[in-house]
């Protein structure tokens, strides 16, 4: 499964979502320009020690990951849908895309890929979610439906606690 952080511009975020992604085999992309370097304390902090877990690719824009990854479904998240992500039936090279924190995805994607965009459901008073929640609900599901591929699904057991 693929992550794709478009013009992400808050470092932690990404840090967390760097984590998460490392914890479950999932590959992050980003999408420049980037708010922030990769050397960034705040991204490493978020990050913790998972960083050589992580398959991190870095493009410079949007039409070379399409290139590169041109056989690939893309599922655009946005509040601007309609369609709940918990209705598509997920498969394992999927391209999960999220926008920036300030702005989300530029209109002009989503308007040229409108059949592939979804939202997760919230109130309509609420603007958005945090991002790496956000990433953290519309992965998991996905993980789910897949029969979370390839990770443990039990941990040392509660028998072994002191």
């Amino acid at each position: 499964m693929h992550i794709v952080m478009v013009e992400p511009e808050i470092p932690g975020n990404t840090g967390n979502i760097s984590r998460l992604c490392a914890a479950n085999h999932i590959t992050l992309h980003l999408v420049k320009p980037l708010g922030f370097s990769l050397e960034d304390k705040y991204l490493k902090r978020a990050g913790l020690d998972y960083w050589e877990l992580l398959d991190l690719e870095v493009h410079e824009n949007f039409a070379q990951l399409q290139e590169k990854y041109k056989a690939n479904r893309y599922f655009y998240l946005t509040t601007k849908s309609d369609k709940c992500y918990a209705d598509i039936r997920f498969r394992p090279d999927d391209m999960l895309v999220f926008g920036k924190e300030t702005k989300g995805l530029p209109e002009s994607l989503l308007k040229a890929n409108r059949e592939n965009c979804f939202r997760i459901p919230m109130i309509d008073e609420a603007r958005s979610l945090n991002l790496s929640n956000a990433v953290a609900v519309v992965s998991y599901e996905a993980l789910r439906q897949l029969d979370f591929p390839d990770l443990a699904k039990g941990g040392t057991g509660i028998e072994h606690l002191c």
